[in-house]
């Protein structure tokens, strides 16, 4: 069994502005997603992790040194956060009102589809993350990891593995710098033992 405790990064100015869509923009967290961070680290201690892990995006990065308190963390890109394409640095509500066809084909099926018109498609984010975590269970099985990510990412993995189509993968929340707890058997069957706490 490999336990994989699953956070997305703590608050960043974009998520203060609006939710302004970042994806690949690399930015800070802000005094709040510092402190997040740091509470994470209170909740979970006694906790003892064999690894941490986090997208290379600085906000993902800074959230696991700050919540482990582990100077060596583990950079991955297949973690980074979704390529959001012409979405990136707006609001849902300013790029729906500019272009509401590719939102819509987004919504019905990201599967398929490209993130504003020239990102990812959400089966292109669900082999990337599988792999990861493939790669995880095969190194770490028998251990417990805390693995940094983002929103986008994050739940549309965790819908690909309980078997939902992902044009639902919004009806799971994740806040900033909540924990999640999910476990992988050695089929890689998946568990989610604790959302967004």
């Amino acid at each position: 069994m490999l336990s994989v405790y699953l956070l997305r990064h703590g608050q960043t100015p974009y998520n203060a502005d609006g939710n302004r869509y970042c994806g690949r923009t690399d930015i800070q967290l802000t005094e709040k997603g510092i402190q997040q961070a740091l509470a994470v680290r209170q909740r979970m201690d006694g906790i003892g992790l064999d690894a941490v892990y986090s997208s290379p995006l600085f906000r993902a990065r800074r959230t696991a040194e700050l919540a482990s308190g582990w100077s060596s963390v583990q950079t991955d890109a297949r973690l980074t956060e979704i390529d959001f394409g012409t979405w990136e640095h707006r609001t849902r509500e300013e790029f729906v009102a500019e272009d509401p066809l590719s939102w819509a084909a987004w919504s019905r099926d990201p599967e398929n589809n490209r993130a504003g018109n020239t990102g990812e498609t959400g089966r292109e984010v669900v082999s990337r993350l599988d792999d990861f975590f493939s790669d995880m269970l095969a190194r770490h099985f028998g251990q417990t990891i805390l693995v940094v990510g983002h929103n986008g990412t994050n739940r549309l993995y965790m819908a690909h593995m309980l078997g939902m189509p992902l044009r639902h993968y919004r009806r799971l929340a994740q806040e900033n710098s909540a924990i999640t707890l999910f476990e992988l058997d050695d089929r890689g069957e998946f568990t989610l033992k604790n959302l967004n706490a």
